[in-house]
């Protein structure tokens, strides 16, 4: 039986097939998606594998799956309309539109910083619970009442989940939608797509559960390193588990899937992704999300060459809420723009080559550098891309 349950692909880019079925050779992967969208076309759309490690559950066509930080690039893109329509601006404090949000010394912060993740709120002041963080009145008042943990703009630190909450209520407050409901109206139902921040209780059964490949064993210096990136009592720990509320199996839960986290609980698929990315580069069946002009400030780096993320001490780049194209999150070239996610998703488009590429899968890997899965996918969607 063929490992793949969705296959479509357009003449010239059946290494992208290649490269995919290579990942379940080689094990790596055992449900996953892959799709592309080049010129405002679908010219790739992937799907296989298992959503089980039993393999007796096959990871079907309607499959939805967590794309954890990935949910980034569609939160910015929400942002990012919203500066288009003149309800955000960039450059205006925060405070303007969230007035509680100047407490403890935050009363200058600005939009931009906020979203290039130079407002030092990678996590909250005290303790919190896991039912208090899926709360949206309580994490977005805690955010507000929490004082910078370094000197605002003075460097960036990744805010793996509070980037969410804090854009959030940003879009919330300027057009009195939540985030997940401004995605889905403004977004989601223009485009055909399905893509929730925030899952209706009753497609949980379609949700395909995460696991994990087990962490290798890394040379003694590689594991040093990394335990100084995410180890215990480190910003990292602080900022993706948010002060210890988000442990192990979190993201399998059907309470962390409902509530709203824009920053890491999406769910939904990779042609989903790929056709929302797409248009924001080209317009898809009519429907065009961003023009060039904010989007192409929205892809603009807002981090200072060299300087080091504080929290994932790595050399990520970051612009209006998107990763854009760096040693760290190359893409598919200069002009490319969106965001990974944990465990080896990725969603991003390319402008030059009008190219839109999205992977999710159910089994994250550990690793020390780039995801191996994710980069031989990107690689073959550029060849394949310049060859049609």
């Amino acid at each position: 039986m063929s490992i793949l349950t969705v296959d479509v692909v357009a003449p010239g880019w059946e290494p992208v097939r290649d490269a995919f079925v290579q990942g379940f050779e080689l094990g790596e992967d055992h449900g996953a998606g892959v799709s592309i969208y080049h010129r405002g076309q679908c010219v790739v759309d992937l799907m296989g594998g298992w959503r089980n490690r039993d393999h007796t559950e096959p990871y079907s066509p309607d499959s939805l799956q967590v794309v954890f930080s990935t949910t980034k690039g569609i939160t910015s893109i929400a942002v990012a309309m919203c500066v288009e329509r003149g309800l955000l601006n960039y450059d205006e404090k925060v405070a303007t539109y969230w007035p509680e949000f100047a407490a403890k010394g935050k009363q200058d912060v600005t939009v931009a910083q906020l979203l290039s993740h130079r407002a030092g709120l990678y996590t909250v002041e005290g303790d919190i619970t896991l039912e208090e963080a899926l709360h949206w009145e309580t994490i977005t008042s805690r955010l507000a009442d929490t004082a910078p943990f370094f000197p605002v703009d003075t460097t960036h630190g990744y805010h793996a989940l509070t980037f969410g909450w804090l854009a959030g209520e940003l879009v919330r407050r300027v057009t009195g939608m939540s985030l997940g409901a401004f995605v889905r109206a403004h977004i989601v139902e223009p485009l055909g797509v399905e893509f929730h921040i925030g899952l209706p209780e009753e497609l949980e059964p379609r949700v395909a559960r995460l696991m994990a490949h087990p962490i290798p064993k890394f040379p003694p210096d590689v594991a040093k390193v990394m335990m100084e990136r995410s180890g215990p009592g480190t910003r990292g720990a602080a900022a993706l588990g948010l002060n210890g509320a988000f442990g192990p199996g979190a993201f399998n839960l059907p309470a962390v899937h409902q509530a709203e986290i824009p920053g890491a609980n999406g769910i939904g698929n990779a042609r989903s992704l790929a056709r929302i990315y797409s248009a924001t580069v080209t317009t898809v069946d009519g429907v065009r999300l961003l023009g060039d002009g904010v989007r192409d400030r929205a892809r603009t780096s807002n981090t200072p060459q060299g300087e080091l993320d504080s929290v994932l001490i790595d050399e990520t780049d970051f612009g209006m809420g998107f990763m854009v194209h760096s040693p760290y999150t190359e893409y598919s070239g200069p002009s490319s723009f969106g965001h990974n996610g944990a465990g080896g998703s990725v969603a991003f488009a390319e402008v030059r080559r009008e190219l839109a590429f999205a992977y999710v899968m159910n089994t994250m890997m550990t690793v020390a550098d780039g995801d191996p899965r994710r980069n031989r996918l990107t690689a073959a969607a550029s060849l394949c891309a310049d060859s049609v």
